[in-house]
């Protein structure tokens, strides 16, 4: 197994870090356009594998021969989102970015599996499937994976129990437009509605779509990347592994949910193959029209795309 990750930034370096410590790859490739970044964070990774006892072998480049025959590509590349900057505005820059790392890519390695982290997320997951020419399973965009980690973790910061006994799930667009599902929501299998009234749950679910931001208003010049590389890296094992994961992942629908045309967070079985399935589940009318919404957004800002 060879991974390439794209971007050697905070993001990037720590999914290629979590990568090689879990030894999900033979070899993990560390890529970025500034000179000896991806050199050096790399050998510095490198260097810890007789500490951490891992057998991964890491390399940094600033080209993509050494991406050739590559597994999954992990696509972190692209500007941090600012204070007072929303990930739309983002869009414009990144999407160039992502254009032109996923050309550069795909040429070297045809079959691999790509997992698109660059913001704003389901934009940036289209212009890779688009770029790339890949089918839909094999262009998956990581999101609902971290706002779900948001919305447990404010959970338990809430109610001062495990994160693991807490279950839920976010679909949607990753953006303020999510769409976290109470109806899913549950503690050991007890409704998040027997604990919290619902002004406590409306504080919490719009907590998680303020998460992003949250943090990077108290970092100011620069933005979250210990759990979104940890999601990244949860969908590389579930790929490598053939886990079949049900994860909340943003996929191009063409049709389920009501909706095509668009990249949007939905739940799917993750494995070897990229997207195994796209699971249906039912929806509240709240719900659907939150996630119709959501859908919207995504759309009218794919619109602005010029590919």
């Amino acid at each position: 197994m060879k991974i390439t990750v794209i971007g050697a930034g905070n993001v990037g370096a720590t999914a290629a870090q979590r990568i090689a410590e879990k030894e999900f790859a033979n070899e993990v490739v560390l890529v970025d356009v500034i000179d000896g970044l991806p050199q050096g964070k790399g050998l510095d990774i490198y260097e810890s594998a007789p500490i951490e006892l891992f057998d991964s072998r890491v390399v940094g480049t600033n080209g993509y021969d050494e991406t050739a025959g590559s597994d999954i590509v992990v696509i972190t590349a692209g500007i941090a989102r600012k204070p007072g900057m929303t990930r739309e505005q983002l869009q414009e820059t990144n999407a160039g970015i992502v254009k032109a790392v996923t050309a550069a890519a795909v040429a070297k390695s045809p079959q691999a599996i790509l997992i698109i982290v660059s913001n704003p997320l389901d934009v940036m997951a289209y212009v890779a499937m688009k770029v790339s020419g890949f089918e839909r399973h094999r262009v998956i965009g990581m999101a609902g994976i971290l706002d779900t980690a948001r919305f447990r973790t404010f959970i338990a910061m809430e109610l001062g129990i495990s994160v693991e006994d807490i279950q839920a799930l976010v679909l949607g667009g990753h953006g303020d437009s999510m769409v976290p599902l109470v109806s899913y929501t549950t503690i050991a299998g007890i409704p998040i509605k027997e604990f919290l009234d619902q002004p406590a749950i409306e504080k919490l679910v719009k907590r998680t779509r303020d998460g992003g931001i949250e943090i990077v208003n108290y970092l100011k010049t620069g933005s979250a990347y210990y759990a979104p590389s940890a999601a990244a890296v949860q969908m590389v094992e579930a790929i490598v592994k053939d886990k079949k994961r049900v994860l909340p992942c943003s996929v191009y629908l063409e049709g389920e949910y009501g909706l095509r045309d668009t990249f949007i967070g939905v739940p799917i079985a993750l494995g070897r193959k990229g997207v195994e399935r796209i699971l249906k589940v039912s929806l509240t009318a709240e719900e659907r029209a939150a996630l119709q919404k959501s859908a919207d957004e995504v759309k009218s800002n794919i619109a602005k795309l010029q590919l």
